[in-house]
């Protein structure tokens, strides 16, 4: 593309691009005053300003923050879809390499050694799923998409990430505490379940009906108790901590303390969990 330069102008006094030496330029830019080419300009609210002075301006606008406190960004939900690839991956390679699961299940009969030098076991659980039923990954994840599409965009990624690793705790919490100590878990339901009691908090602040919700939860966690070979320990007790970090986050008091309150909050929660894990297995290695 060729750009003309006025009879009678010299020729160093042409302005140009100053992205692109080689193009010529009229247009200036509203904010600083250099010259932009067509592909540099971008239309603001008066004039043209140059895409330095429109990133420039993105870097300085205050992060907009969602009702929760956490920081609204636009687009997909990106914490609940790597989750799931995670899980998924993890699935395959289960199927792939079998000592994966040995490798990172929560197996009872070694929780008194899980505790102290492989505690990891406690999350990395949550993340692995039965080979041989696949609908137990299939709901898992549905559920957390369903459940993630609404909870990551009003939490903010960081919260939503950290509500649903401590309900995933919480429920390997639970199975340590209250099921066969011989008995091993693997499976996402204890942070799903979580994340059901974090709606359920989450609506209740906001004035909403969880009715709908309630009956949920109620069917999810009669099959616990119903069905062979589902944990409603795990889904209790993530339940249990997904809601209590809901409601951290939730009811929170708004102000310049805000996120330290959620974050001290979520942090006192975590060592509760720890307290338990500790009590729990100096009660399995006296059994």
């Amino acid at each position: 593309m060729s750009y003309g330069i006025p009879a009678g102008q010299p020729d160093g006094d042409v302005p140009v691009c100053p992205r692109h030496p080689d193009r010529v330029s009229y247009v200036r830019c509203q904010r600083c005053g250099r010259p932009t080419c067509p592909e540099c300009q971008r239309p603001a609210a008066v004039g043209i300003q140059c895409v330095d002075c429109v990133r420039e301006a993105q870097r300085d606008a205050p992060a907009h923050k969602t009702i929760f406190g956490g920081v609204a960004r636009q687009g997909r939900p990106i914490v609940t879809f790597t989750l799931i690839g995670a899980c998924a991956i993890l699935f395959l390679g289960q199927m792939a390499v079998p000592g994966i699961t040995d490798a990172l299940a929560y197996a009872g009969i070694y929780t008194s050694e899980l505790v102290s030098p492989e505690p990891w076991r406690m999350i990395t659980a949550a993340f692995l799923h039965s080979t041989g039923f696949l609908l137990h990954i299939a709901f898992n994840m549905y559920a957390l998409w369903i459940m993630g599409q609404a909870l990551e965009p009003l939490l903010g990624r960081a919260r939503f990430l950290s509500l649903y690793l401590i309900s995933a705790f919480g429920g390997s919490v639970a199975v340590l505490l209250l099921s066969n100590p011989l008995q091993g878990v693997v499976g996402a339901s204890g942070a799903v379940f979580g994340l059901f009691g974090a709606m359920f908090i989450v609506q209740k602040r906001r004035g909403g009906d969880v009715r709908q919700l309630v009956v949920l939860i109620a069917i999810n966690g009669v099959l616990g108790f119903v069905v062979q070979g589902i944990s409603w320990q795990a889904h209790l007790g993530g339940l249990l901590a997904g809601g209590a970090a809901a409601a951290i986050i939730a009811y929170a008091p708004k102000g310049r303390n805000r996120p330290l309150i959620h974050w001290g909050g979520l942090g006192a929660l975590t060592v509760v969990l720890i307290i338990l894990t500790l009590i729990g297995a100096s009660l399995v290695s006296i059994l």
